[in-house]
């Protein structure tokens, strides 16, 4: 893989990478950095007047990341694309998050390695969505020696105005990235993000869903990671259009202030609920400013709102409600 096209040099030095070129860590971490380098570049291509911000850290604790930000574009308020590649000791605290998902694991500090790229756009524009996805590989050593692997990850849309052949298309362009690996993917993984991607407090889905899948360890290690690769292959096909089709769209003071509410309900699933969001926080040398990059740089919150269910604001909230089936 040609790495000069990355948005920086990878997090594990390249004399490593050349002697374990097949190693899933290795492919993982390759695979990740060009998914960051290929969706920066696309959304790069949608904004006349800024550039990511190339942020490349270093963990004391065992590994690092690449950060990458655009704020306050014409486009995009905030963008985020953020891999990190970190391994060290799992503390009680993060094994607790992987126990209560039902992994054997002690609560016992274990070695562990990660892998990952997570990324959440915040558009200007209220008629341009906000879209989230993280892919992951996790191993984890066990005391016997034993070694545990699995994949997790998704892909997801909030829109803050709803129209539906742009969500269909979003779900279509997914369930392509799933039937080509099993057919019974798209629906399981569909059923799988509604029920997770729920501010419970507020009855109500953060957006309209898309894929979500954690723990993924079969048929093959290979096998699982030829329908990851597959996921974030599918992003900006599913996104982009989205983007150029409406950041262009007249919006006024009324739309923008229902935009600012709902990513008021965004920030409060991802302090409240998120799993990566505790995870980070829960091990060692966490980086803050990566872990709480999806956070938008303007969100509002208002007393008892709630708009008129005959309103484009109240037909959206109808549908947060109450999740349907897109194709």
């Amino acid at each position: 893989m040609d790495i000069s096209k990355f948005m920086a040099e990878p997090v594990t030095p390249s004399d490593e990478i050349s002697k374990n070129s097949d190693d899933m860590r290795v492919r993982m971490e390759l695979f990740i950095m060009k998914i960051q380098a290929d969706f920066c570049r696309a959304l790069e291509n949608e904004e006349p007047n800024k550039k990511f911000f190339v942020d490349r850290w270093t963990r004391k604790e065992g590994g690092g990341g690449v950060t990458c930000v655009l704020q306050e574009g014409d486009t995009f308020e905030k963008a985020g694309v953020n891999v990190s590649v970190v391994h060290g000791v799992l503390p009680a605290d993060a094994m607790r998050q992987m126990r209560a998902r039902g992994k054997d694991l002690p609560m016992k500090e274990l070695p562990f390695f990660a892998a990952g790229i997570s990324s959440v756009i915040h558009p200007r524009n209220p008629h341009v969505p906000t879209v989230h996805f993280n892919y992951r590989y996790f191993e984890v050593v066990k005391e016997d020696g034993e070694k545990m692997w699995w994949f997790g990850g998704g892909t997801d849309l909030t829109p803050y105005y709803l129209v539906e052949e742009d969500v269909k298309h979003f779900h279509s362009e997914l369930k392509k990235a799933c039937d080509s690996h099993d057919k019974g993917y798209y629906g399981k993984f569909k059923k799988w993000c509604d029920d997770y991607f729920v501010v419970a407090h507020r009855k109500e889905s953060r957006g309209v869903g898309g894929i979500f899948f954690d723990d993924l360890d079969t048929p093959t290690r290979e096998e699982c990671f030829k329908f990851v690769k597959s996921c974030g292959e599918s992003v900006v096909p599913s996104y982009v259009p989205l983007v150029k089709k409406h950041k262009n769209d007249a919006f006024n003071e009324k739309e923008r202030d229902w935009q600012l509410l709902r990513r008021g309900r965004y920030v409060e699933f991802n302090l409240v609920y998120d799993r990566g969001t505790k995870f980070g926080l829960y091990t060692p040398g966490a980086r803050i400013e990566s872990i709480l990059m999806s956070l938008p740089v303007y969100a509002k919150w208002e007393y008892m709102h709630s708009p008129h269910p005959e309103t484009p604001e109240g037909k959206l909230t109808e549908i947060l409600k109450n999740p349907k089936e897109w194709i």
